[in-house]
């Protein structure tokens, strides 16, 4: 049996070696301890490892989702930096380099000493990613929303700007920092994509906390319905929406967008909510906002996708990143690629007018909301605990990579119900960006 003394000593040996084969900028630090320094730099950040059973456990099944679980129970962790520091900091160099560096033999004993390690998880990993999750039905759809969005509206109000806007902001026309005044625009600029005038009847599918609906009923004089499966989004906007004297203009209703059917609407938008239908529900919803939009209605599809593959089967296979944003963050969520969306909307008889993209701006908008819990972090942990809080800071700062490198993307794409000969919308953008 070997000692603790013993394992140790060989995991300082191998995180020493690794780290200098890594040329890593960032250091390490042990459950006793110990302080692996960075190899170049002098970066304070450290990755903490709080037991050798964390590390053992990860030795043992070196994939994503151990790394993840092990860094949402607080055993593998960073400190004085953040996922953006260690994405800065990351090494350089290919494995095959570090392995040879390093030795096998010596990787191999380090591994046979720490696989005797007490105190490994067992943990079952989250199941987000079930085919069951993906069915589309309205009981289903409803456990998936609630599980992301009835987290706690105290929560979202610790990072989300004062409308409670928790989509993609933008910003015009310098490319700030200010996320209230993003927020803003981005509703304006949604209202000027639809072209909504007074008297009209508009409907927001997954209307969250309702700033949609309230900004386009308060400037744009329109009649809103919202519809939602969070009983936590509806009770806010509910009152959000007496608090600005609109109850006579902005309904919401707690429903599944299929079963809605008081149509029929001038306009129509999903901003943010199409990732969570699933792609074999993909024409049924798009039949579905057909249905209740009129005749040359506009509609505007606002959501993230993937870039293609060279086929479709290989689209849909889930690597490992992915496979963990829907098992532990958006229970059976799915990307579709843009060409699938348009696609899918041309075959639902939608003409397509208008597409462009806001890829950076999510990219800002996703790290001005991962600094803002991490300015409030203590609150956060006080009201929805330390574990989640860790996941959603991983979760939304690898959105704001990802959107960075191009991982992923989001468009807004404006199409209008086909009407043989009628064009709903200008020839040009100029009427969106005039002054007003």
């Amino acid at each position: 049996m070997f000692t603790p003394d013993q394992r140790l000593a060989a995991t300082r040996d191998l995180l020493t070696r690794a780290v200098q084969a890594l040329d890593l900028g960032f250091g390490i630090k042990l459950w006793d301890g110990t302080d692996i320094p960075p190899a170049q730099g002098n970066s304070p950040m450290r990755i903490v490892i709080a037991d050798q059973g964390a590390l053992a456990t990860l030795i043992r099944k070196p994939v994503l989702d151990t790394f993840l679980r092990l860094h949402i129970e607080g055993r593998i962790d960073w400190k004085d930096g953040t996922i953006f520091d260690l994405a800065a900091l990351r090494p350089k160099v290919k494995i095959k380099t570090v392995l040879k560096k390093i030795g096998l033999f010596r990787i191999a004993k380090a591994g046979l000493l720490l696989a005797t390690a007490p105190g490994q998880a067992n943990f079952k990993a989250g199941d987000g990613d079930a085919a069951s999750l993906k069915s589309g039905d309205a009981a289903t759809n409803k456990k998936n929303i609630a599980y992301h969005y009835d987290v706690s509206n105290a929560f979202y109000k610790l990072f989300l700007d004062p409308d409670m806007v928790y989509t993609c902001a933008y910003y015009t026309p310098d490319f700030h920092w200010d996320i209230a005044k993003a927020q803003r625009d981005k509703l304006d600029m949604i209202c000027r994509k639809l072209r909504l005038k007074p008297g009209q009847r508009h409907l927001d599918i997954g209307c969250g906390w309702g700033a949609l609906i309230c900004h386009a009923a308060e400037f744009y004089g329109v009649e809103a319905v919202g519809v939602t499966l969070s009983e936590e989004q509806a009770a806010l906007a509910r009152e959000k929406i007496a608090a600005r004297g609109l109850q006579d203009r902005v309904t919401v209703k707690l429903i599944d967008y299929n079963d809605l059917e008081d149509g029929s609407f001038d306009t129509i938008s999903s901003i943010g909510m199409f990732e969570a239908v699933g792609i074999d529900n993909h024409t049924k919803y798009f039949k579905a906002v057909h249905r209740l939009l009129k005749p040359s209605g506009l509609y505007l599809h606002h959501a993230i996708s993937r870039p293609a593959k060279g086929s479709d089967k290989d689209f849909r296979k889930m690597r490992a990143e992915y496979r963990a944003l829907v098992r532990y963050i958006f229970p059976g969520g799915e990307l579709d690629h843009l060409g699938m969306s348009i696609a899918n909307m041309e075959r639902a008889r939608f003409e397509i007018h208008d597409v462009e993209a806001w890829r950076m701006h999510y990219a800002r908008t996703c790290r001005i909301w991962h600094d803002n819990i991490i300015a409030r972090r203590a609150e956060a942990e006080a009201e929805i605990g330390p574990e989640k809080t860790r996941m959603w800071l991983l979760y939304i700062g690898g959105c704001s990579l990802a959107f960075e490198r191009g991982a992923v993307g989001i468009f807004q794409t404006l199409a209008s119900r086909k009407n043989k000969g009628f064009l709903p919308t200008p020839a040009t953008r100029a009427d969106l960006y005039a002054e007003r």
